[in-house]
């Protein structure tokens, strides 16, 4: 944004600085009127005795010889005025000099910020303020825009991160499509029944991709509307959609819990719901698992949604990586439904855009508890009972 030049920061407050200061002499000098010369005679008085000349040198007015009288107002102000603007004169001069000086060294910490905030527009990320000295409104200025470049830092890591990741894996079902009509068109006899199937399976993989990116991307951006809902009730949604596969598996799914009031996108929560689901199912055992999906009232503050399966156990590690994006923890991948590597990472995503939180926990006997915790909404928002659901088993 292109300005006008103006008064510095720093000037205006040495102006402020001499105004308050000559103001208040202006404010001293009219006390002294009020409470001292106001009741000096306007006129001369004769003092009754013997008058010693010279008791009061310099205060009578030109032309008039000392005698039997003291000064009046006019005599005092007479005497008095010169003094006043020497003062008044002093502190113009004191007040511009130790209010420049003062001001820079006020604004000292301000200039290290617009410096921090100049390299920052630059693309300097990693520059530090790093105010010494103790706390106050300049130092929590620092204190804050150091914790934004931070922030910005690790935000501009990670979505470089993802853009490589997601450039790989974009790339990756292209290449196989370029490969797949590549040995058609040099092998006009090949059977079209075997290379259609083959491109539709890569094509799919794609659109499933693509789809996550904008989930994930709309969830970033926090672009949804928000409504009251029951969270027991997207966490039975998403179990009945899923419930085929986990038959298909041999798997058991148990939910239970209560009514669970929350304010959200249905359709951003019924993905995030669904997506831990598939990820409890995908990654258990062989067969006879099991997945528990419960959701509860943490306090009158916050509601729960907690997924756990069955499974191998898993290295403490390998937790903080299952929420990066395309990182499918290599110890957890089966041969089918394997998904593009975003499931994780769009729960982490959906939660955050809902002001919550994603905690991972290996289970001790083998598996994993995820636990999504949101902010609640009044109860009675959503409608329905508050009494707690009967759990349900689906085999």
């Amino acid at each position: 944004m292109v300005r006008e030049p103006g008064l510095s920061v720093r000037l205006k407050l040495t102006l402020s600085y001499v105004g308050l200061l000559m103001l208040a002499g202006a404010l001293l000098l009219a006390v002294v009127w009020v409470f001292l010369l106001r009741y000096v005679p306007s006129d001369p008085i004769t003092i009754p005795g013997p008058f010693v000349s010279g008791r009061f040198p310099g205060l009578f007015a030109p032309g008039r010889l000392p005698g039997p009288n003291i000064p009046s107002r006019s005599d005092l102000l007479r005497a008095f005025a010169p003094k006043i603007a020497a003062a008044w004169a002093f502190l113009l001069v004191f007040g511009l000099a130790g209010g420049w000086i003062l001001a820079g060294r006020m604004l000292t910490p301000l200039k290290r910020i617009t410096t921090a905030t100049r390299m920052a527009a630059n693309g300097s990320l990693s520059h530090r303020i790093r105010l010494p000295g103790r706390g106050d409104e300049f130092r929590e200025l620092a204190d804050a825009f150091d914790a934004m470049l931070a922030r910005l830092e690790a935000h501009a890591a990670e979505q470089q991160r993802f853009a490589a990741n997601a450039s790989h894996e974009l790339r990756t079902p292209l290449a196989i499509t370029q490969t797949l009509l590549d040995v058609a068109r040099n092998d006009p006899d090949r059977d079209t029944g075997e290379l259609v199937a083959r491109l539709h399976a890569v094509n799919t993989r794609a659109i499933e991709l693509t789809e996550a990116l904008l989930v994930l991307s709309r969830a970033d951006q926090r672009s949804f509307s928000r409504e009251h809902l029951d969270l027991s009730l997207i966490a039975e949604e998403a179990t009945e959609t899923l419930l085929p596969l986990a038959e298909k598996r041999g798997l058991t799914i148990e939910t239970s819990g209560e009514e669970t009031p929350a304010t959200g996108s249905h359709t951003l929560l019924l993905q995030m719901t669904t997506n831990l689901v598939h990820n409890a199912i995908v990654h258990n055992l062989p067969e006879k698992g099991t997945v528990w999906v419960t959701t509860s009232i943490v306090h009158p503050g916050a509601v729960a949604l907690t997924v756990e399966n069955t499974g191998n156990k898993l290295a403490p590690q390998l937790l903080s990586t299952l929420v990066e994006p395309f990182q499918r923890g290599s110890e957890r991948i089966r041969t089918d439904h394997a998904g593009v590597g975003l499931g994780l990472a769009i729960v982490t995503s959906i939660a955050r855009a809902h002001d919550g939180t994603l905690t991972l926990t290996p289970r001790p006997e083998g598996g994993l508890r995820v636990t999504v915790q949101l902010p609640a909404a009044p109860m009675g928002a959503v409608g329905g009972s508050a009494a707690s659901r009967s759990p349900t088993r689906s085999e």
